[in-house]
């Protein structure tokens, strides 16, 4: 059952009580690893005059190429998840997406959000930052390269 990037393994993998019987599961832990994806997009995104250098998730918490018992430590026994920069609470939609990772990366899997959910959240947050500016023919692209994406979403 341990395969895969260590570093975005979900809890339920890490401490080795994933149900493989149940198809569910298998979601619910791409979900958990979609929400480290996220983190490392928004520590890229610019706000208040500031972007993070790249990092990983737990950058900060485990050698380079940790092992499963140093994720586990860090993922399972302390619950540890990526930091939340306080500037992103002053930014409407990575203060949105803070949340939306949050619910991603729950402990419980049964409490992540669905791939339905997060679609519709992550859609609803498009819309509402592409309300806040106006649109030029490039981000008009950036909007319809994006949409593309979110819809692949659902198809997994």
């Amino acid at each position: 059952m341990k395969v895969g990037t260590k570093r975005y393994m979900a809890p339920e993998l890490l401490d080795e009580t994933l149900n493989p019987d149940i198809f569910d599961s298998f979601k619910c832990v791409d979900i958990y690893a979609f929400s480290l994806v996220l983190w490392e997009i928004a520590r890229r995104c610019y706000s208040q005059g500031i972007v993070e250098d790249y990092k990983p998730p737990f950058w900060d918490m485990v050698p380079s190429d940790p092992s499963f018992e140093d994720m586990r430590k860090v993922v399972v026994v302390d619950q540890y998840r990526p930091v939340i920069p306080n500037r992103w609470s002053s930014d409407t939609t990575l203060s949105q997406l803070s949340r939306t990772m949050k619910e991603c990366w729950n402990q419980k899997p049964k409490a992540r959000l669905t791939v339905l959910r997060l679609k519709k959240t992550l859609r609803k947050l498009w819309d509402d930052a592409q309300d806040d500016k106006l649109m030029d023919k490039n981000s008009l692209k950036d909007k319809i390269i994006s949409e593309k994406i979110i819809d692949k979403m659902a198809d997994v």
